[in-house]
């Protein structure tokens, strides 16, 4: 998939937990870890808004596009 959610990194950087962040987010640690494991086929604004607010963060730094030489359809 070319789209890959670096939230893993942000944790790891604050040094905070799966439990601590969903709870802090809104979110229930399954969505969580169906976000961190790029099984996500959408994302609402306003939780990637709740969770940049968390992790004191920009889109950019939870979201990368990897080229992976497949052309778009």
């Amino acid at each position: 998939m070319p789209i890959v959610v670096r939230i893993d990194v942000e944790l790891a950087k604050r040094k905070m937990s799966v439990g601590e962040f969903a709870e802090r987010v809104g979110l229930t640690p399954a969505n969580v870890a169906v976000l961190k494991n790029g099984r996500a086929k959408a994302v609402r604004f306003s939780t990637l808004e709740a969770i940049c607010r968390v992790l004191d963060c920009q889109p950019g730094d939870l979201l990368e596009f990897v080229d992976d030489g497949e052309p778009t359809q």
